[in-house]
């Protein structure tokens, strides 16, 4: 009988030593989670003051991501510079503003599609109150390219412009959020076509994926839900031994591909604890800079004059930009929120 007791003693105190050490675990990934979440917050908010500084144009990579990113730590309780937040939002509504116009003709702005539905995915992020701007660019997304099965991209600058998927997925969005009462109709109509072309039409690689993903859950038909489980497979098959993602099968894994997986895993219902989100969470920890970014190399051919932001990595850093928002916006997703007036919306 001793023997036996013995033995459970020692039982329990292994329990109790393995239970002591895995919530210690934690709380150290949580820490490093935290910190890497501080460091690339400023990096994000001097990037995006930067580009508004030095354009007038609402951007992508400067605008919509560092103002997703803030949007999503804000509401895991991380301090942000509220000023160059709010600033970035009348940035952005200044530019829908200028567009109205040719919103309404039916024109758009450069960058159509893909520059409507950022921006309006940005304002969504602050929490903007709908208005006749908003109203307007959402005509525009109703009315282009109806003839359609989806929302197109007219440009080709990898891997956040030049795909279909991300394109439908913008306008699904941003009617989703901001179409009007009136409008609702022509929206239904709209979304039940594209779904019919997201039904049947396969990605090509991890941006088309992400895309396809997430705008499949827009769809309102049964097959829709198979369809979305077997994209999350898909999805998760394609990490790579060094716990990232990458653009292309050819292609390294870089913090771009495994922030927006992520991102797109975590906000579908993947548990953190999952072997993929914890190999995918070590990846971007592991490859953060020491100045809190990501550096990805732009593969895009450049067709605009370069100008600085202040971000790091000089002709990369508008991708750089974009690959640092979206992972940051991952290893918030992996954090609890907290009681705010806001919360992210990524």
């Amino acid at each position: 009988m001793m023997k036996c007791s013995s033995c459970l003693a020692v039982i329990c105190l292994l329990i109790g030593t393995n239970a002591a050490s895995l919530a210690d675990d934690g709380a150290l990934r949580i820490g490093r989670i935290s910190d890497a979440i501080r460091k690339a917050v400023p990096l994000l908010e001097k990037g995006a003051s930067g580009s508004a500084k030095q354009k007038q144009c609402f951007t992508c990579h400067s605008q919509a991501l560092p103002v997703f990113a803030l949007a999503e730590v804000r509401g895991r309780g991380f301090s942000i510079d509220e000023c160059v937040f709010a600033a970035q939002l009348e940035h952005t509504a200044a530019h829908l503003k200028r567009g109205v116009k040719g919103y309404l003709e039916g024109r758009g702005q450069g960058g159509r599609v893909m520059t409507a539905g950022y921006a309006l995915w940005t304002l969504e992020a602050g929490t903007w109150k709908p208005d006749e701007t908003t109203a307007a660019v959402s005509h525009y997304l109703l009315e282009f390219q109806k003839d359609d099965k989806r929302w197109h991209q007219g440009s080709s600058r990898p891997p956040s412009s030049g795909s279909d998927f991300a394109n439908t997925y913008l306008a699904l969005r941003a009617l989703s959020h901001f179409a009007t009462e009136e409008q609702q109709t022509a929206k239904d109509a709209r979304i039940a076509n594209v779904g019919k072309w997201l039904l049947a039409t396969q990605a090509k690689d991890t941006e088309d994926r992400v895309f396809r993903f997430r705008a499949l859950s827009y769809v309102d038909v049964d097959s829709g839900q198979d369809q979305i489980a077997a994209e999350r497979k898909q999805l998760i098959s394609q990490q790579q031994k060094d716990g990232g993602w990458s653009q292309k099968s050819e292609m390294p894994s870089d913090a771009y591909a495994t922030g927006t997986v992520l991102a797109a895993l975590l906000r579908d219902g993947v548990s953190i604890s999952e072997p993929v989100v914890e190999r995918g969470v070590t990846y971007l920890l592991d490859s953060q800079l020491e100045d809190g970014s990501w550096h990805v190399v732009t593969r895009a051919k450049p067709f605009q004059p370069y100008f600085e932001t202040g971000f790091p990595h000089e002709k990369d850093q508008f991708i750089s930009t974009a690959a640092t928002g979206w992972a940051t916006i991952a290893l918030a997703l992996t954090l609890p929120e907290v009681e705010t007036e806001t919360s992210g919306v990524e």
